[in-house]
């Protein structure tokens, strides 16, 4: 099998590519240099010359507070891109992997999504994924859609080392204790995908590591984990972190499809943490 990554520079794309390579598939990488998503007739060119069977799309815009400023960057990246891509997979008639987002719901209640619930994005981000679902929903038959929450991986920004640095400057952390979901560790995600990409069971799937938490109870398995309980950490909720972009207070989402296709679910986010830390803590 051979496959086209996009975004091989993030978190997801990173490891996608790794999982790709163990598996001893032909794996085609490209960042923007080699393809911009929002240029469709570079699109169109690289997928056609690179004659792989299936495209597993990790390239997106994901500056969410940011995106409140950049509303038409944002949209240009995340839904016209997705859109270039998704056009060209189905006029190939090539499988096409999207990663979407929690955001695409409106974050409400207490209830896990379901894959087929109602989508009323809270803010700009969300809505560009949403519109990129559309895209691909439009023009292929052979497409997953898996949302995911809370990323973290090796290469790249997140939560986790945002915790970590600032344990150690200060001490002290205060952070968001009203906003449920479940992290997702990029690299049990790229393992799912690419089983994904074996398969041809299609459709529109939730993605994340399994067990729930509140960002206080996240960060405080952090320090746990890293053995730095000496860092105070104080729960606040969420309106006293006044950002540009509303947040979901649910990111609970059921992941009982993946089961039901014959996918494994991810590990819990406490070993998927654990793994993590190691990875990038050696010796620690």
């Amino acid at each position: 099998m051979r496959v086209l990554v996009t975004g091989v520079k993030g978190q997801l794309g990173f490891d996608v590519m790794n999982e790709c390579a163990k598996r001893g598939i032909e794996a085609v990488g490209v960042d923007v240099e080699e393809m911009d998503i929002t240029d469709a007739s570079a699109v169109e060119r690289v997928i056609t010359e690179s004659r792989v069977e299936a495209v597993i799309h990790c390239a997106a815009y994901t500056a969410v507070d940011a995106a409140e400023d950049n509303p038409d960057v944002c949209m240009k990246v995340n839904a016209q891109g997705t859109e270039n891509i998704a056009r060209v997979c189905g006029d190939l008639d090539l499988k096409m992997i999207y990663i979407s987002t929690d955001y695409v719901f409106d974050g409400e209640g207490e209830r896990p999504w379901q894959p087929d619930d109602q989508r009323h994005p809270l803010n700009v981000y969300g809505q560009s994924k949403y519109e990129g679902e559309l895209a691909v929903q439009k023009y292929l038959e052979k497409y997953f859609i898996v949302r995911i929450a809370w990323v973290f991986g090796v290469n790249g920004k997140n939560f986790i080392k945002t915790m970590l640095r600032l344990g150690e400057e200060r001490g002290c952390v205060s952070v968001v204790d009203d906003q449920i979901g479940s992290p997702t560790y990029t690299y049990d995600l790229a393992v799912l995908l690419v089983d994904m990409a074996e398969s041809d069971k299609y459709g529109i799937y939730h993605a994340t590591n399994e067990g729930l938490c509140s960002w206080y109870e996240f960060a405080c398995e952090i320090f746990r984990q890293a053995g730095m309980s000496q860092v105070k950490v104080t729960p606040v909720k969420a309106e006293e972190f006044p950002a540009k972009a509303k947040r979901p207070s649910n990111s609970r989402m059921s992941k009982d499809k993946l089961e039901e296709n014959g996918f494994s679910r991810l590990p819990s986010w406490q070993n998927a943490l654990g793994r993590y830390l190691k990875e990038i803590r050696p010796g620690k």
